[in-house]
């Protein structure tokens, strides 16, 4: 037990100190994630709390993982993961029946798992948990009390720094499907051989004589029986899902709602694609640098559009407020938080493929691009 216990302490730290680090690296994706439990749960006025949620959630997670697997305040710290462990478990076992989300979001976008797999985890995570805090007392090295402090003190302080780099610009480590150098359309493609997503249907008849209505299964209904059945209506349900690509969502409409995304998916040329969200809420000190950019791109034959889930007529108010010299599409709000983490920010894509990323406070001048990607 003396050796499965540092196990379980190790192993239980290792967790939580990744947990925390995806987290922190993006907090604006664990932001959205906690927007989205809000919204699913009809707890829209809790919204506003969601960022500093996210940020406390995952420094919470940093640093309890850090005393865990560097032994140190490990009396209180046990606790601490106890407790969390405690929260989460039922918290998952709900989420994981009611289905609110999809997706948890307790690694970020850097290992995506099920509710169910999620719980599971936190049952096996809540057992290495009720043995670090049973033998807490017997677990003090008070010989690496001091190094242990040292490291976890400077690996905190480099945290902060991490979160707040990725608040200000892009995150260091992009787990996204929209990462730099993805194809779009090959990331959008279902193989052959895919699994394909297998359903189960209820069917139900009415009984002409007895007017009751029956349930049937696909191998039993009796679709050829009209003297006493008539049909009522079918229930299908997905019973294993199928392959998913790892982009689904990603569309290009019109304010007519036509759908362009091959055109500028399938452009040899450079195509420079503004990513605003909400332009209400859309930061407009970087917008003259983004128009001096836009008319840099169109005098070279490049496209340059602006993709928002905002109506037709906030795109029209925004354009001329701003003088933005560019046309803006439809495109649907989760995929464009998706795609970047700012609002506004900048994808470049060419011949489908994503060849930069920019955060609004990081969008480069005509000089700057043309040095980066070598254009004439």
């Amino acid at each position: 037990m003396k050796i499965f216990k540092h196990i379980a302490r190790i192993l239980l730290g290792v967790t939580f100190i990744f947990s925390g680090f995806v987290k922190g690296i993006d907090p604006w994706g664990s932001a959205y994630k906690f927007t989205d439990y809000f919204n699913a749960m009809g707890m829209e006025w809790a919204v506003w709390l969601a960022f500093p949620l996210g940020v406390f959630l995952s420094f919470a997670e940093f640093a309890i993982g850090l005393a865990l697997f560097f032994n140190v305040f490990i009396r209180l710290f046990s606790w601490l993961a106890f407790l969390f462990m405690a929260f989460f478990l039922p918290l998952t076992l709900w989420i994981a029946i009611k289905n609110p989300v999809t997706d948890c979001g307790c690694f970020g976008d850097a290992l995506v798992i099920s509710n169910w797999e999620t719980f599971y985890k936190n049952v096996v995570l809540m057992i290495f948990a009720a043995i670090v805090v049973v033998y807490r007392k017997n677990m003090d090295w008070k010989w690496f009390k001091k190094p242990g402090l040292v490291f976890g003190i400077i690996s905190t302080v480099a945290y902060f720094g991490i979160v707040f780099h990725s608040y200000n610009h892009e995150p260091i480590f992009d787990f996204r499907p929209y990462k730099v150098g993805v194809n779009i359309p090959e990331a959008m493609k279902i193989p052959e051989d895919a699994q394909r997503e297998v359903y189960e249907n209820t069917f139900y008849y009415k009984n002409k004589k007895t007017g009751k209505v029956k349930k049937f299964t696909e191998e039993n209904y009796p679709w050829q029986d009209t003297v006493n059945w008539v049909y009522e209506n079918m229930e299908s349900k997905i019973v294993q899902e199928g392959f998913v690509p790892p982009i689904h969502d990603f569309s290009i409409q019109t304010p007519e709602g036509e759908d362009v995304v091959d055109f500028f998916l399938h452009d040899d040329n450079y195509v420079f694609m503004l990513i605003a969200y909400n332009l209400e809420k859309s930061s407009r000190k970087p917008q003259e640098k983004i128009n001096n950019l836009a008319n840099w791109a169109v005098e070279k034959g490049f496209s340059f559009i602006g993709l928002t889930s905002s109506l037709s007529h906030e795109s029209e108010v925004f354009v001329a407020e701003t003088g933005a010299p560019y046309e803006f599409f439809n495109c649907d709000e989760i995929t464009l938080k998706t795609i970047i983490r700012s609002n506004p920010g900048l994808m470049v894509i060419k011949s489908g493929t994503i060849v930069g990323k920019w955060h609004h406070n990081d969008i480069p001048t005509p000089e700057e691009f043309k040095e980066e990607f070598v254009v004439e």
